[in-house]
C-alpha cells in the first residue's frame, strides 16, 4: 500500500511541476517575438512562481522515496530512477541557465545589452525543463504499469 500511495504522490507532484513548465513552453513562441519593453511586461506574469520550487522539491523527494521502496523490483525501479533523474535535470537547467538570466536582468526588471541572448537562454531552458518534466511523468506512468517482483 505504501508503494501505491507514493506512486500517487509522485505523480501528482510531477504533474504539478509540469504545469508552470508547460505554461512557459507554450508562451515561448509568442514571447520570443516581443520587443524589450513588451517582454519585460510579459515577464511580470511569472512573479511569485518561485513558490513552485516547493512542488519540485516534493517531486524529487517523493520520487526518491518511491525508488527506495522499489529497489530490487526490476524494471519499475529503473523507470522511477530515470524519472528522478529527469526531475533533477530540470533543476540543473534552472540553476545553470534560467537563474543566471534572472540574475543578469534582476528578474526581468532591467534589460542589459545582451538581453536577447539572455531571453533565448531563459526561454530555451524552460523548454528543456518542459521536455524533462513530460518525460518524468511518462516514466512514472510506465513504472506503474510494471508488476513488482517483491
Amino acid at each position: 500500500m505504501a508503494i501505491y500511495g507514493l506512486r500517487v504522490i509522485s505523480f501528482i507532484f510531477a504533474a504539478l511541476a509540469f504545469v508552470p513548465a508547460g505554461a512557459h513552453f507554450f508562451s515561448m513562441f509568442n514571447k520570443l517575438k516581443l520587443d524589450g519593453s513588451s517582454y519585460l511586461a510579459a515577464q511580470r506574469a511569472y512573479d511569485g512562481w518561485s513558490l513552485f520550487g516547493i512542488v519540485v522539491l516534493g517531486a524529487l523527494l517523493s520520487t526518491a522515496a518511491l525508488a527506495v521502496l522499489l529497489y530490487r523490483s526490476g524494471g519499475a525501479f529503473g523507470l522511477v530512477v530515470l524519472a528522478f533523474i529527469c526531475i533533477g535535470a530540470t533543476q540543473l537547467a534552472f540553476w545553470t541557465r534560467t537563474f543566471p538570466a534572472n540574475q543578469a536582468t534582476r528578474n526581468w526588471t532591467v534589460l542589459p545589452e545582451n538581453w536577447e541572448m539572455l531571453r533565448r537562454q531563459w526561454e530555451y531552458s524552460h523548454a528543456v525543463a518542459t521536455c524533462l518534466n513530460a518525460l518524468a511523468l511518462l516514466l512514472l506512468f510506465l513504472s506503474a504499469l510494471r508488476v513488482e517482483t517483491r
